[in-house]
């Protein structure tokens, strides 16, 4: 791997792209430290130790926005969201098919899912601004709840143009590389998180040593079944050419053993956003029920 990287940084034009997606992600990275204007940090923090089970779903996938409530605390969800709502749309209305197979069929339906996605981003910041966080806004005037609601739909667009920069400027796949790099920007806090649980007591070092293997055992196994492919035989006939005869050759078709890729996992995501989302605007028993059954955190063995 290492040696395929040295080679990869001798060619120019990839090392302008990798330079250039390490810029893209630096951007992102400090975007989602700059906090929304008109937010009270205190009150997000005590809203976070209450409903920790919901929150930090929403977190991990913001990867540290979230609970920061930054410019791109929506992260790019929203426009994962409205992509695979296209993707069933075009097989679903002949309509929609029809332009799919047009020669800018592509761009179109491109262009319809960035509507989508700042129709999608708007309504779910109004949601957590008028919902859940309401009780965090310093001000509640109209002109403070547009102004919230505004920067957030703004972060996910943004992040929608960073993304597609980087697929057409940079390495390629910018979506994926932008929530690799949320969920990546986790992991050194937590493991100082993880290094203070064990000098505190709290967990011993076989419990830690057994986490890694399985966290090693799961990255493996991923790896295995991502890049695992079945090859179908495929015989071609003898055929004459003049009046010489050429022989049937043989080859192969691979097909991926996992064909969907990540987005089975992304959409189920967004499936489970959705009830806790609904759920920032209840209290009591309805909460509790959601956090218990329908998040990550929750009741997994219900779902498996």
């Amino acid at each position: 791997m290492i040696e395929t990287l040295r080679n990869a940084w001798k060619i120019p034009d990839l090392r302008k792209k990798i330079l250039f997606t390490f810029a893209m992600i630096v951007v992102y990275r400090l975007g989602a430290q700059i906090p929304v204007p008109g937010i009270d940090r205190t009150v997000i923090d005590q809203m976070f130790q209450g409903n920790a089970g919901i929150l930090d779903f929403f977190d991990l996938m913001s990867g540290g926005a979230f609970q920061s409530f930054t410019i791109f605390a929506l992260s790019i969800y929203p426009y994962i969201t409205a992509s695979i709502i296209f993707q069933l749309l075009t097989i679903a209305i002949p309509k929609l098919e029809e332009i799919a197979k047009r020669e800018d069929g592509k761009e179109k339906i491109a262009q319809y899912t960035r509507y989508l996605t700042v129709v999608l981003a708007l309504v779910q910041a109004i949601a957590y601004t008028v919902g859940f966080f309401n009780s965090a806004l310093i001000s509640t005037d109209a002109l403070s709840i547009i102004t919230v609601v505004l920067t957030l739909t703004a972060g996910t667009a943004f992040l929608m143009w960073l993304g597609e920069q980087i697929t057409e400027k940079g390495i390629g796949n910018g979506i994926s590389i932008i929530i690799f790099a949320g969920i990546v920007s986790r992991i050194p806090a937590g493991i100082g998180t993880t290094f203070g649980l064990f000098f505190a007591g709290t967990v011993n070092i076989l419990e830690i040593l057994l986490f890694v293997l399985f966290a090693l055992a799961i990255i493996v196994g991923i790896i295995a079944v991502q890049q695992g492919e079945r090859k179908i035989n495929v015989q071609y006939a003898k055929r004459v050419v003049g009046r010489k005869m050429y022989g049937g050759q043989s080859t192969h078709i691979p097909i991926k053993v996992l064909m969907a890729g990540v987005i089975p996992v992304i959409f189920a995501s967004s499936l489970l956003a959705f009830p806790q989302t609904l759920a920032f605007f209840f209290e009591g028993d309805f909460v509790n029920w959601v956090e218990k059954w329908l998040s990550p955190g929750g009741n997994p063995g219900v779902w498996i």
